[in-house]
């Protein structure tokens, strides 16, 4: 059983579903045999946010990994295309920095299968059929398609009629990428937690529907750390869109450049002490937030911490020798295997290999559940 002081379940969740890992997983925290599959957008190197959002913990469970374990970790590739990509050479290019990055963050190939998504066909088959049993009523009650098609105006008929059908059904593909490994556990950031709550409500319709217990109701695990904002502007989370790139952090920035966009932060006037408070001082509260992440930290042992520091200059000098330490081995790892796109190629093509073969056989005995 896992331990109430190292896990929060989210109490709204059936079979106990949502878990909040506690700075770091334990071996005895995942379960004997366990599926664990998570997949991120392409979108090139990794930021801050992606780190300590979301991917981090696949080094975890990659140190953690038993024999009967499974994981598999890759790039949702086919979601990245929900927003057309009609520069065809860095849509390639990013592909290539995201498999680079996931791997130097410590993601052991030997240990994980590490794939693109579009690698392997059943991803897309078993979307169609899982399609056919989830109702429109859930889809539009998801936000993705929401926000990234900047509707404002619900009611806008032509609006809402321009919004393509690949990022309307997108959640369901999710969920298809999840079940085709008949996923016991998935590592994600908070804002996939209701796409995942969709995925055991379709893995449920399918069990109810063909009386057969056959998908497990994957549990969600999410990381501790809230997520990062912006360094320029709390009101929106780090994203590499955005048009100002002083507001995030790559996992490849060098030392200065770390430097510089961390001084630039916002924060606020207040310089005597330095407080988490993410609704008075959003900026200062961001900061505290990435050092958690990093040091593996409550926010209370960081508050502590910096109670020394009584000017902005000393705060931030600390937040930059914090993050330069921590991204000095995946910087200079990416940028090893950047120089080695064949190495790259070699991975994924052989990760997509042993992902298919798990695939095929599910997908085998789901389409003879079916009928087919």
């Amino acid at each position: 059983m896992l331990r109430k002081s190292r896990f929060i379940g989210n109490a709204r969740m059936l079979h106990k579903s949502v878990k909040r890992t506690d700075y770091k997983l334990h071996r005895t925290d995942i379960p004997a045999r366990s599926t664990i599959f998570s997949l991120i957008q392409p979108t090139g190197t990794f930021h801050l946010g992606n780190y300590l959002g979301a991917v981090r913990v696949w080094k975890d469970l990659c140190d953690l990994k038993q024999p009967d374990t499974k994981l598999l970790f890759g790039t949702a590739d086919l979601h990245a295309i929900t927003v057309p990509k009609p520069n065809t050479s860095e849509f390639r290019r990013y592909r290539q920095e995201a498999i680079a990055s996931i791997l130097s963050i410590g993601i052991d190939p030997t240990r994980a299968i590490v794939f693109h998504q579009s690698q392997v066909a059943q991803h897309t088959e078993l979307h169609w059929l899982l399609s056919t049993i989830t109702p429109m009523g859930s889809l539009n009650r998801m936000t993705q398609w929401k926000s990234k098609s900047n509707l404002k105006d619900l009611n806008d008929a032509d609006a809402v009629g321009a919004v393509k059908l690949g990022l309307f059904s997108y959640p369901v593909l999710q969920a298809a990428d999840i079940l085709l490994y008949k996923s016991t556990h998935v590592p994600v950031g908070d804002d996939q937690a209701q796409h995942l709550e969709l995925t055991r409500d379709i893995a449920q319709r399918f069990n109810t529907l063909y009386n057969r217990e056959f998908f497990q109701l994957p549990t969600t695990i999410l990381a501790p750390t809230k997520r990062i904002l912006s360094l320029a502007n709390t009101a929106k989370k780090m994203s590499k869109s955005d048009p100002n790139q002083n507001a995030l952090i790559y996992l490849n920035d060098e030392p200065d450049v770390i430097s510089r966009k961390i001084r630039k932060a916002v924060t606020d006037s207040v310089s005597h002490e330095f407080k988490y408070d993410p609704v008075l001082r959003p900026g200062v509260a961001n900061l505290i937030n990435v050092i958690s992440g990093v040091q593996r930290k409550s926010i209370e042992d960081v508050e502590k911490d910096i109670a020394k520091y009584h000017s902005h200059q000393d705060f931030k000098n600390y937040v930059t020798e914090v993050l330069v330490e921590e991204l000095r081995d995946p910087r200079e790892k990416f940028m090893k295997y950047m120089k080695e796109p064949q190495y790259l190629e070699e991975i994924t093509k052989s990760g997509a290999e042993s992902a298919s073969e798990i695939a095929e056989q599910n997908m085998k005995t789901i389409k003879e559940i079916m009928g087919f």
